[in-house]
């Protein structure tokens, strides 16, 4: 099944079993095609449309999980009783690599610079982008960028919000800011005075 992954379409799996004396003879690709989605020419067991998109859909599936499988999370072997923020990152880490769990973090600290920043992060993306194995081991630390999905400056005043993977930013609400998960539509709301939202949980840390 392996090889199936090298045909991107239906019709390049057909082609590849399409001969250069079939071409010479019938010269008209369509008809070569057909006569090899019939069993007339190729290997005689030509898969149909729906077997090849089932066997393409199965290969991508599998393809999937073995990356997954292979995605250690970075707090193995890590001692991180000093940070109950990083113990709570890594009771998370596994089920966000595997897909399982969704989580935002919200952060408000000092940046390189000395200004105080403020964001809501999806953590599963920064997951697959950061190096956590330094993050953890206190080399590297963990700030709201830009990028994420909801960043404040406050020295500067300036603001910016943006989609993830997982999450998307609804700012025009009468509430509040809210987020949507893009896997089960739930909606998450972020304001520590309301309820966050169904199949959602807070958790607040000092």
């Amino acid at each position: 099944m392996d090889s199936m992954g090298q045909y991107i379409t239906f019709e390049d799996y057909l082609d590849a079993q399409v001969s250069e004396t079939d071409m010479y003879y019938l010269e008209d690709e369509d008809l070569a095609r057909q006569l090899v989605e019939l069993g007339y020419r190729g290997s005689g067991d030509t898969l149909t449309r729906e077997e090849f998109e089932a066997q393409r859909k199965m290969l991508k599936e599998r393809n999937v999980q073995k990356t997954l499988v292979k995605r250690e999370p970075a707090s193995n072997d890590k001692d991180l009783s000093h940070s109950p923020f990083f113990m709570e990152i890594a009771k998370r880490e596994e089920l966000i690599l595997t897909g399982k769990l969704s989580t935002i973090l919200f952060l408000r600290c000092l940046n390189a610079k000395g200004q105080e920043v403020s964001g809501y992060i999806d953590l599963g993306a920064r997951l697959k982008t950061d190096n956590f194995e330094a993050i953890f081991e206190g080399k590297k630390k963990l700030l709201p960028r830009q990028t994420d999905l909801s960043y404040y400056n406050w020295e500067a005043q300036t603001s910016s919000s943006n989609p993830s993977p997982n999450f998307q930013v609804i700012t025009d609400n009468e509430t509040g800011l809210l987020f949507k998960n893009t896997r089960d539509r739930k909606v998450i709301d972020v304001d520590p005075q309301r309820p966050p939202g169904d199949n959602t949980t807070r958790v607040e840390l000092g």
